[in-house]
């Protein structure tokens, strides 16, 4: 079962509890229409939507329990990057699948999570990374802490960081890739560059070149198109260095390298600005 628990903040005092859960909490009505009956607890008593809140009370919010399918508990080594009662943000390391999909046998970060928390729930990543793209990873662990941290990305309010290993140096070693993206065709899972497709921006700055050319590049999205750091520094004749599907295979037993390396949004209850980021060595890692 899902639930949190948070204290009525002075502005809102006084208000009707479906006020509250709208205008405070940023509640959809879809959420409200799955606690209205006997999943909103004031102050230890259920109550209905028609309560009138006050300074201080303490309010806990339940909602009513879901499981992922086809999600199985698999031990697995986890990165643990910061938790609580909230959410959770794992490094995701290359090669694993975020979450099970038809034809997949690799261990997923659903699997892994799902045995970690050791109890029935349902899988909320809530910024997704290509299987082949390690670095952090936010998962929500109820629909509420979902839906606010996602209005958040949505709204622009989520800075992603990535570091990327370029096969060459950019003409211009800084500046914003402005080009929106499309799917190539109809069933392909291939981007391109097309002046019908959705609004894409990518700003970089080429921080090291190495003597063979290659050179690194730490980047931030403002937009989060499907393999968009990836179509845009090929559209730009810089793609990531073996990469398969824009770029030049060098190595066929090896694939790209990118990584996610910081975020920082707004806690989805306290709202206070928080940064996750990887502490281990970018370059060294980008080299393997």
């Amino acid at each position: 079962m899902e639930s949190f628990k948070i204290k009525i903040s002075p502005e809102a005092d006084g208000m009707r509890m479906s006020e509250y859960l709208k205008r405070i909490l940023g509640f959809s009505s879809t959420l409200i229409t799955k606690v209205k009956y006997g999943g909103v607890i004031l102050n230890e008593s259920t109550v209905t939507m028609r309560a009138t809140v006050k300074a201080g009370d303490e309010l806990q919010i339940i909602f009513p329990s879901e499981e992922s399918e086809n999600v199985l508990p698999i031990p697995t080594p986890l990165d643990i990057l910061y938790e609580d009662e909230y959410l959770i943000a794992v490094n995701k390391p290359k090669n694993m699948p975020v979450h099970p999909s038809r034809g997949n046998h690799l261990v997923t970060l659903a699997n892994a999570i799902a045995a970690y928390l050791d109890k029935p729930f349902v899988f909320r990543a809530v910024n997704r990374l290509d299987r082949d793209t390690c670095g952090i990873v936010i998962i929500a662990k109820d629909q509420y802490c979902a839906a606010r941290l996602s209005a958040s990305m949505k709204s622009g309010n989520f800075e992603k960081y990535y570091t990327a290993l370029l096969s060459s140096v950019p003409k211009e070693k800084s500046g914003i890739i402005n080009a929106p993206i499309e799917r190539e065709e109809e069933g392909s899972i291939k981007r391109i560059v097309r002046d019908d497709g959705k609004e894409a921006l990518t700003e970089y700055k080429v921080t090291k070149i190495f003597d063979d050319g290659r050179a690194l590049c730490e980047i931030r999205l403002h937009t989060g198109r499907t393999h968009q750091i990836r179509v845009h520094f090929a559209h730009i004749g810089s793609p990531l260095y073996n990469d398969f599907l824009y770029g030049t295979i060098v190595d066929p037993n090896a694939t790209y390298s990118l990584c996610c390396s910081k975020i920082v949004f707004p806690h989805p209850i306290t709202a206070k600005r928080m940064t996750v980021a990887l502490s281990e060595n970018l370059e060294e890692l980008l080299l393997r």
